[in-house]
């Protein structure tokens, strides 16, 4: 008999979801149960676990006279006024502490969630997710990096500053997802950039400015759905010669000059088509920004090597993996993890899990196997909230614990019930949602928040002064002085915003030599505010049922349908640009 697919009532917002076939074949080879919350109530919720811009200092929790020990002030994702215990990342790692001190009996007569938290209030925690980098304290969820200065969840780069999901990248600053790129500014979603600033979506070109789904493009300014060309200028061709006469018309190192050109270029593209979704050398997968994959439904920012695999952000490298954000690294067989990965298999319901396998419900574990429950545990196996136990007593244990999360399952202020197969509450995050990405990708007010179940955090009262505001600042780049590194600048937003506004920003000395070097005015906003402008250019991650607006058929896009933009398919799409 052919399965069907069942529709169900999402417990958190209350609309209505479907699961297909192919979704219960998931679940019945990961032994959970299928989800009450729907697809995007799933992404928010495992978001609010996933700080990556909001920073703290607070002190080392390691104990004093210890040997090793450091207590001092640290850089950190966890709020002062948390209580979690934080040590600095190098003496986590190190061998100086017990992990298994903070490990305790399972007891029947609590919720599982409701130990949880209280384990993880008492189990040691890196202060930041990061790993291997070099002079870049000031960033979050990064690997491999040098030089970096907040820098967020990027792999193996240098020099870089105010930048979000880079691979690869050097000297550069103020971009959204880029791979391969060097020397650039302001750029969003690309590929293959050498001096390219203020683009989006495009790739593979050389010392151009305002690009918008281009590709191979050299010496060009202002172009849209261009393939292969040089010394163009609003889509039109010139000689090499008329087009540096022509170029030399725009400087940019100017503000105004710089603010009046990005609307001019606004209007020029508007009515231009748009492709319905960036999906390259992949096979049968929907989504936007995927790359070299198969398989792949509701996947966004899917850099390569990902098959057989629904509803995933931000990976690369993993295959048979349901709800994830910031996974990969030869990962497989995983289900509703954030930040995991690297040669894992069979993570359930984990975060800043990397390298393990068969584990169910981590934070922070490393190179282990067979946990259930865990919090900052490395090279471990067969443990039960931080406690060790047999092959056999473990193997005994964990079904009458997930017996146990069904029979008295954690329930929420607003009633949402966490039963075994859901992951963790926002809750008993460790995090406010206005200090994780789901407040960059599902922005709301705090009344909202609160209404919502949520915890909202007040901003810090900032120490700094103001000592010029930005419409005091100097126009043109070659009249800025060195003097500029002494201000603190307001930020236009002034903190009444809803960007995690700090009110007031500094010129960092790498930063001003580079808008030299690149002829680029001074901002007049603060990084995170800035962060945000660039975050508004992306579409949204979530797809509708629209049609091709030349040849009609059906697409699938992230493009709502009250969108003013012209959406082809890819087959109109590429016969009319490519």
């Amino acid at each position: 008999m052919e399965e069907k697919s069942e529709k169900k009532v999402c417990q958190n917002c209350k609309q209505e979801f479907v699961i297909e076939p192919e979704d219960f074949e998931f679940y019945e080879k990961m032994k959970v149960p299928a989800p009450t919350f729907c697809p995007e109530c799933r992404i928010v919720r495992r978001m609010t676990w996933r700080n990556e811009r909001s920073l703290y200092r607070r002190k080392c929790d390691s104990p004093a006279g210890e040997a090793g020990s450091t207590g001092k002030d640290v850089i950190t994702m966890f709020a002062p006024e948390q209580s979690v215990v934080v040590y600095e990342r190098d003496y986590w790692w190190s061998d100086k502490w017990d992990q298994l001190a903070s490990g305790r009996d399972y007891d029947f007569s609590k919720s599982f969630f409701q130990q949880y938290r209280e384990l993880f209030e008492k189990a040691p925690l890196p202060n930041l997710a990061n790993s291997n980098t070099v002079n870049s304290e000031y960033g979050n969820h990064n690997a491999d990096v040098k030089n970096c200065y907040l820098v967020y969840a990027s792999f193996g780069n240098e020099d870089l500053a105010y930048c979000y999901g880079m691979i690869n990248c050097k000297n550069s600053f103020d971009v959204y997802l880029g791979m391969d790129f060097i020397q650039c500014y302001d750029d969003v979603l690309g590929g293959g950039f050498n001096r390219v600033s203020f683009s989006y979506d495009s790739d593979e070109s050389v010392n151009c400015d305002f690009l918008h789904a281009c590709k191979n493009m050299i010496d060009s300014l202002g172009c849209i759905n261009l393939r292969n060309k040089s010394n163009c200028i609003f889509n039109q061709q010139y000689t090499k010669e008329e087009y540096k006469k022509e170029r030399a018309k725009y400087d940019f190192g100017g503000y105004k000059a710089l603010c009046d050109f990005k609307k001019k270029f606004a209007e020029l593209i508007k009515p231009y088509p748009r492709r319905y979704g960036f999906v390259h050398k992949s096979v049968n997968s929907i989504g936007d920004n995927i790359l070299n994959s198969k398989n792949v439904y509701m996947g966004f920012d899917v850099f390569g090597n990902v098959e057989d695999s629904k509803y995933v952000i931000h990976g690369l490298g993993g295959k048979s993996i349901y709800d994830a954000y910031g996974f990969g690294g030869n990962a497989d067989n995983s289900y509703e993890v954030v930040d995991t990965g690297i040669e894992a298999t069979r993570n359930l319901f984990a975060v800043f899990t990397h390298s393990c396998q068969n584990t169910n419900y981590t934070y922070a574990c490393q190179n282990s196997q067979d946990l259930f429950g865990c919090v900052g545990l490395r090279s471990k196996r067969y443990c039960i909230l931080n406690k060790q136990y047999t092959k056999e007593e473990y193997e005994a244990l964990v079904p009458k614990i997930i017996a146990h999360m069904n029979e008295m399952p954690y329930v929420d202020k607003k009633g949402r019930v966490y039963k075994y197969g859901e992951f963790f509450p926002t809750e008993i995050s460790p995090f406010a949602y206005n200090e994780t990405i789901a407040q960059e990708y599902y922005t709301k007010e705090k009344a909202e928040i609160l209404e919502q179940g949520y915890r909202w955090r007040e901003p810090d009262t900032k120490q700094h002064k103001v000592t010029m505001q930005p419409t005091d600042l100097l126009d043109h780049i070659t009249d800025v002085g060195d003097d500029i590194l002494n201000q603190v600048i307001a930020c236009e937003h002034t903190g009444k915003c809803n960007e995690q506004c700090t009110g007031a920003f500094k010129i960092i000395s790498s930063e001003l030599q580079f808008y030299r070097t690149m002829n680029l005015p001074l901002p007049r906003l603060c990084p995170n505010c800035r962060h945000y402008n660039r975050l508004h250019q992306r579409n949204p991650l979530k797809l509708w049922s629209r049609q091709c607006a030349k040849c009609k058929n059906p697409i699938k896009t992230s493009y709502s349908p009250d969108r003013e933009e012209i959406i082809y398919c890819e087959t109109c799409y590429n016969n009319e640009v490519a």
